[in-house]
């Protein structure tokens, strides 16, 4: 018992040992617990600390950051503005009063008042749109409003092309004080003023010219005079801004007329700008509340306030406003060449006329100009400066961008001095040629017989035309090229400018002109020949009164400013027309068909070239026109004739050529030397070089047709002057010998021989003599010269000699009873007409002035009369 209590009690104390270790353990794992809780929780609580100080240092952080980026983005953003609004306010529109200068835009553009007040140094304008956008009210403070009115209405103007823009004003308080700085505008029609009592008028006024923009110039193809223009790139109408400066309370009838304009002008270019009257906020308007300082506002920037700029100084208006008026006193600047030009070239045909835009009319609608049956020709007048060779241009590039050469074919004359038609032709630094053009002809003042031949070549070419309508059994062009379509029937325009030039006179190359003139305006129309005279002189629009039957052809009339006599004696719209404009009036001058059209600016060399080159690329398989240039000497070696020229061809009847004729085909003058009495040629005169060109290009040209040694020459020269070409002469031609006065014996004898022989020279013989007036020897060379003109021919010896008169050669033929049949042909000089008799046909003598580098050419066998003739310059 005493064990087992003890073994148990041993028990007890080893659970309760046991126990005790493991309440110590749990105690002391409580402890740890504890402990790491403890730290733990100091851990946490420094970590929360810390991180409280992380998020706050990141916060700070970032809101700095965040203003940094917003004061960086604002900076941009006010950059931005700035940039934004330099461009929608260009020049004028924009800068400070201190550097204002005029500067036309071609489109409008916003307008400065002030600068938005922003929390940021950088400037930004405040703009408002007043053209082709709105309308704008100013309210607040009178006086400084009136500052603002004037800056709108300086900028407006400073941005519109001179003339595009028409200010109204209506100051009934200052009975126009209000705008008396911009007075200057008013004698040139840009500002008008509306007295007390006028606004009904004006207000009713501007309504009309809405409803007529809507009726006639939009006509529903357009919602506004802003869409047409840029559309177009042309604007029909001027802005007209009306400057309401306080009218107190308006009558219904105003209000509604007010009402109607705020509503629909500003589509067709009608403005308001509005002071002291009571207008209702609605969509286009612009409200500026005028405050001094920084307490103004404009409705677009809403709350933003606006520091409004202060007036433009005084001497800057009178400046611009003096240079605006002198501006639209000298006329709208043209429109360019390329308003004219078709979107596709040479698509249209021209057999039932020719058609073109010649420019724009009022309306900005273009004004086409017709040439065919009616009206089939022209007159156009201005005088100079006013736009005469512009106009020409203009219509011509204009007609030739629609129609191939096929269907068009022009013929150019100019008769006062100038080059205005020889773009057209191939020159040195531009080889390039307008393709249609056949004929050029400039500088021809002198050279009436060029226009002559001209009507010659067109009256040819009515004859061929018409015979060919006759075989068709057809009445008019359309008809012929109906039935012959693979036949060449293009309408043909011949312009001659200063055509009075070829009237002048009453000689025969007037009355033929005159003769041929009404036949080609009476018939040319049915067969696509037209005329188109242009003069700068009244006398070009006299020279054809008295002749009715030629003036009635020419319907359609073209009158520049200030043109006279070429409309109706009761129409004076010419009068007043400003630069580059024209009217255009087909019913021969009659008031009703006035057409005014405003002219593009066709002179351009650069523009128009751009143009010909594209046409001239082109161009079908065909030579250059002929140029024909009357300052010019002309050289043989350009002669297509001598370039035919070639030996054998004529050895029998050799050909002598003598200069250019004054034709339009290029040809030379030529004279045949046959086997037959009197083959021998004179030149007369006293002008040795033209003389000693004369005979050097007969000489030449006569070698050319010969192989070597198959012709003899020899000159024979008695005037010391002539010795050089002489000389220069015989080194062009082979097997020739060269006498002078000392030895000329030896040659008239041996010459003398020849002529009287019995039977012909084995080859031709050609004494080419200078100054034959001057031979030596007394009767006997005279005798012996006598015989070799009237001899030589029939045995191939032909003489080329040169006397200085006429009267002198008269002498070397026998005198005065003498015959002159020795001379077949001659070349005068500065001989006059009167004292060519002796050698002319029938009891007349031919009518020849003398001029410079000109000669008269008559061939006895082939000439029923003479020709003039432009001598082939020097060797």
């Amino acid at each position: 018992m005493s064990e087992s209590n003890t073994q148990h009690v041993m028990d007890i104390r080893a659970g309760l040992s046991h126990a005790l270790g493991v309440a110590e353990d749990a105690l002391a794992s409580a402890r740890a617990a504890y402990e790491a809780a403890v730290a733990r929780r100091e851990r946490v609580v420094q970590a929360a600390v810390e991180r409280r100080q992380n998020v706050a240092e990141a916060r700070d952080q970032r809101l700095l950051e965040i203003d940094e980026q917003s004061k960086a983005d604002l900076a941009a953003y006010a950059e931005a503005t700035a940039r934004a609004a330099d461009r929608a306010a260009p020049g004028a529109a924009g800068d400070s009063w201190a550097v204002w200068e005029l500067s036309p835009q071609e489109t409008a553009t916003e307008l400065r008042v002030g600068r938005l007040l922003l929390p940021h140094p950088e400037e930004v304008p405040a703009l408002v749109p007043l053209l082709d956008h709105g309308h704008v009210v100013v309210r607040g403070d009178q006086a400084f409003g009136d500052e603002v009115v004037a800056g709108l209405l300086l900028r407006a103007l400073g941005t519109a092309p001179p003339g595009s823009l028409h200010l109204i004003g209506y100051d009934p308080e200052h009975l126009g004080g209000g705008l008396a700085r911009f007075a200057t505008l008013a004698p040139a029609g840009v500002l008008k003023f509306a007295g007390p009592g006028e606004l009904p008028a004006l207000l009713d006024d501007l309504v009309d010219h809405v409803r007529r923009i809507n009726e006639t110039v939009l006509a529903g193809e357009y919602t506004s005079v802003r869409e047409l223009a840029a559309a177009t790139h042309r604007r029909p109408e001027p802005w007209r801004v009306a400057v309401l400066l306080g009218a107190g309370e308006l009558s219904r009838a105003e209000q509604t007329q007010l009402q109607r304009l705020l509503r629909t002008g500003a589509a067709a270019g009608v403005h308001l700008l509005v002071q002291g009257m009571r207008v209702e906020p609605a969509p286009g308007i612009e409200f500026i509340t005028a405050q001094r300082g920084d307490h103004g506002h404009i409705s677009s920037a809403g709350a933003l306030p606006v520091r409004l700029d202060g007036g433009p100084p005084q001497a800057v208006v009178a400046a611009a406003c003096r240079r605006i008026a002198e501006a639209v006193a000298a006329g709208p600047a043209p429109v360019a060449l390329d308003s004219l030009l078709p979107q596709e070239l040479w698509t249209e045909s021209s057999a039932a006329g020719l058609s073109a835009p010649l420019g724009d009319g009022p309306q900005g609608t273009p004004v086409k100009v017709t040439l065919s049956d009616y009206p089939p020709h022209a007159l156009i007048a201005g005088p100079s400066g006013t736009g005469k060779t512009n106009l020409i241009y203009a219509w011509m590039g204009a007609l030739a961008a629609r129609y191939s050469p096929a269907e068009l074919a022009f013929y150019l004359l100019d008769f006062k001095e100038g080059v205005s038609f020889a773009r057209f032709a191939p020159g040195r630094r531009d080889p390039s040629w307008l393709p249609h053009v056949k004929l050029v002809g400039v500088n021809v003042n002198t050279d009436r017989e060029f226009g002559l031949a001209l009507l010659r070549f067109l009256g040819a070419e009515l004859r061929r035309r018409a015979d060919a309508a006759k075989r068709h059994e057809v009445t008019n062009l359309a008809e012929l090229r109906a039935e012959d379509p693979q036949g060449s029937w293009p309408r043909v325009v011949a312009v001659v400018d200063e055509f009075q030039v070829l009237l002048s006179g009453r000689d025969a190359v007037a009355t033929e002109a005159v003769d041929l003139l009404e036949d080609l305006a009476r018939r040319g129309r049915s067969q696509g020949i037209h005329l188109i005279l242009a003069s700068q002189d009244v006398s070009g629009i006299e020279a054809l009164w008295g002749r009715p039957a030629l003036v009635a052809q020419f319907s359609l009339r073209i009158a520049l400013p200030r043109a006279r006599r070429i409309l109706a004696e009761t129409n004076g719209a010419a009068d007043s027309l400003p630069r580059y404009h024209a009217v255009v009036n087909a019913d021969s001058g009659a008031v009703e068909a006035n057409r005014v059209v405003r002219v593009p600016s066709a002179g351009d060399r650069d523009r128009w070239n751009a143009l010909q080159h594209q046409l001239w690329r082109m161009r079908p398989d065909d030579h250059g026109p002929r140029l024909f240039d009357g300052d010019v000497i002309p050289s043989l070696s350009d002669s297509p004739d001598f370039e035919r020229l070639v030996p054998g061809d004529a050895a029998s009847a050799p050909m002598v050529l003598l200069g250019e004729t004054i034709d339009v085909t290029a040809r030379s003058a030529r004279t045949v030397l046959r086997r037959a009495p009197g083959r021998n040629l004179a030149v007369l005169g006293t002008r040795t070089e033209e003389a000693c060109a004369i005979l050097a290009t007969a000489g030449v040209s006569l070698a050319r047709q010969f192989p070597p040694e198959g012709a003899r020459f020899s000159i024979l020269c008695l005037d010391q002057d002539a010795r050089p070409a002489a000389e220069a002469l015989r080194a062009e031609l082979p097997d020739c010998g060269l006498f002078s006065a000392e030895n000329a014996d030896w040659l008239l004898e041996d010459a003398a021989s020849e002529a009287s022989a019995s039977w012909p020279a084995d080859r031709p013989h050609f004494l080419l003599i200078y100054a034959a007036d001057a031979l030596p020897g007394g009767k006997g060379a005279a005798d012996q010269l006598r015989t070799i003109l009237r001899q030589g021919p029939e045995r191939r010896i032909h003489v080329l000699g040169w006397w200085r008169g006429a009267g002198l050669l008269r002498d070397a033929l026998g005198g005065h009873a003498s015959r002159t049949d020795p001379i077949g042909a001659w070349v005068a000089l500065d001989v006059h007409g009167s004292e060519l008799a002796p050698y002319y046909p029938g009891a007349g003598a031919p009518v020849w002035y003398p001029r410079a580098w000109r000669a008269l050419h008559f061939d006895r066998s082939v000439h029923r009369g003479a020709e003039v003739i432009i001598p082939y310059g020097q060797l």
